[in-house]
């Protein structure tokens, strides 16, 4: 048992030994979802959990557990309950039987008695299975045309016109809805860019902060994750490769500069900084994660694949032998270095598999190309099942035993299967890419701006994917100029077999074209998109 920094709470670290205590004792359990960043969290640890009477009640009368969102993400996406803190009651099976947020001294007391209530009156059975939970079937359907222009047309439907960006208050970035829409809006796409880079971006020290409160993309949450710096250098990235703006270049390298100076932990990158409370600094948790680290991976190589900025790349070069070296073992990919750390996680995997590919495609990384193979022939060996993949192993304690196939991950894994198709020459990769995808397109209709990335992986299914394959290995003429084609799902094969020495070939399914020098290959890939 621990108590944690401002608290009196006993509390007991995420496990099946906090359930079984539960049990032994006939007692519920109190989950606590918390982050290293989240400002609120903190707030409540003071007020709420240091307080001696609430402490003392969820010492004798429950079994308290402590659990880091970032470390333990499966926990996370079973019991959130609408932001950070989450402040869940369950059975010793793990149902819920009551959820909130943030609460203060007097909401916490109230929430308390109901508890009490419940479980003196029905037990076990006061808890609940939420929905998404219940093991029904995903809403499988056809992968057609109409999911690309349902999210294109959602792209116009929820633009907010006055100030950029999608939706109203909170107003976050939406890094993947932006790449969707460079292809197929970008006037939206920029004066969404915009608008962050003024109300998201820290001109002093670099780096985005997480979302703002206001829709005009004032007062924002100023903590810093990598995960979300990573999207939007990607996505800022992508954005300099179609207009050439350095209003677009500037952030992307300044957020690589604040993620080296703040984040690094000498071998990868550190998960999150949180705001500055003006006493000790900001907290900085320099815990790595496979998944953010991936996605950083992938993000500084696309920024070093258009600009040659060697900061990026090195730094991509690390993480990369990191990765491959402490957090890949034969396929599985662990979540973070430790010996309680989960693994054979789908984002984990995914983010993984994109890293990988990237790398051979930038870096002509022959190393980064297998791990992904390994990666990806594990992961859909263990979490694929009925077309799409589950989030992780199908046991664990409270609810991880209960399937959950997250929509965003299985487009993630989708989208970097299709690259390992084109990189590979496997098209097995592609069916199990088009299974992914079938298996939520009966609800194409119901999905919104949020979910963009679906339609963006929809459409590469449907079109033939523009691939270039230079003879040069990488870092030639020839390969930096086809990393710099104006197309962010090109696949680009470096010293490839195919062309002949000095040459490369364009190809867009059964169509190609050869070119002799980096000025040819606009007007191939033109003539091909014709």
């Amino acid at each position: 048992m621990t108590e944690a920094e401002g608290t009196r709470v006993e509390w007991r670290d995420w496990g099946e030994a906090a359930f079984d205590e539960a049990r032994r004792r006939g007692a519920p359990v109190l989950l606590a979802l918390t982050a290293t960043w989240c400002g609120d969290c903190h707030e409540m640890d003071a007020r709420t959990y240091g307080e001696p009477r609430i402490a003392a009640n969820l010492n004798d009368g429950f079994v308290p557990v402590r659990v880091d969102v970032d470390r333990h993400p499966r926990v996370r996406e079973r019991y959130n309950v609408g932001g950070f803190p989450s402040t869940v009651f369950c059975t010793p099976s793990g149902d819920r039987i009551a959820g909130a947020g943030f609460l203060g001294p007097d909401g916490m007391r109230q929430v308390i008695d109901r508890v009490r209530e419940r479980w003196d009156a029905s037990g076990a059975d006061a808890g609940r299975i939420p929905r998404a939970l219940a093991g029904d079937p995903t809403p499988a359907g056809e992968v057609t045309d109409r999911i690309e222009e349902h999210l294109a047309g959602q792209l116009e439907a929820q633009f907010d016109d006055e100030f950029g960006g999608w939706g109203d208050a909170p107003k976050f970035p939406l890094p993947r809805t932006i790449e969707f829409a460079l292809k197929r809006d970008q006037a939206r796409a920029r004066q969404t860019l915009d608008a962050v880079t003024r109300g998201l971006f820290d001109e002093e020290d670099g780096g985005f902060y997480r979302y703002a409160r206001t829709r005009d993309w004032r007062d924002p949450d100023r903590a810093k994750l990598l995960a979300d710096n990573a999207a939007l250098v990607r996505a800022f990235a992508h954005a300099y490769c179609y207009t050439g703006e350095d209003a677009y270049r500037r952030p992307a390298e300044r957020t690589v500069e604040y993620l080296v100076d703040a984040l690094w932990n000498g071998s990868a990158f550190g998960g999150s900084q949180g705001p500055d409370d003006g006493d000790t600094g900001p907290r900085t948790d320099l815990t790595a994660y496979a998944d953010s680290n991936a996605l950083a991976v992938d993000a500084c190589l696309v920024l070093a694949g258009y600009t040659d900025a060697e900061q990026p790349r090195e730094y991509a070069r690390r993480t990369l032998s990191t990765l491959r070296e402490e957090f890949v073992d034969d396929g599985v990919v662990r979540h973070w270095i430790g010996d309680d750390a989960p693994s054979l996680l789908l984002d984990d995997a995914a983010r993984v598999v994109a890293a990988g590919t990237r790398a051979a495609q930038v870096l002509g990384d022959d190393d980064a190309l297998s791990m992904a193979r390994r990666v990806a022939d594990r992961t859909i060996e263990t979490l694929r099942e009925d077309g799409s993949f589950r989030d992780g192993p199908s046991s664990g304690p409270g609810l991880l035993d209960r399937p959950l196939r997250p929509l965003d991950s299985n487009v993630a894994m989708a989208d970097a299967l299709l690259d390992l198709t084109v990189l590979t020459g496997e098209p097995r990769y592609r069916e199990v890419a088009h299974d992914a995808v079938a298996a939520f397109a009966g609800a194409w209709d119901r999905f919104g701006v949020q979910v963009a990335g679906y339609g963006a992986v929809a459409a590469r299914l449907r079109r033939d994917p523009l691939v270039i394959e230079v003879a040069p290995d990488a870092g030639s003429d020839l390969h930096r100029a086809a990393l710099r084609v104006a197309d962010h799902e090109k696949v680009v094969r470096p010293g490839a077999p195919g062309p002949d020495a000095g040459t490369g070939i364009v190809t867009v399914g059964g169509r190609s074209r050869v070119v002799t020098a980096p000025a040819d290959l606009a007007d191939a890939v033109a003539a091909l998109a014709e």
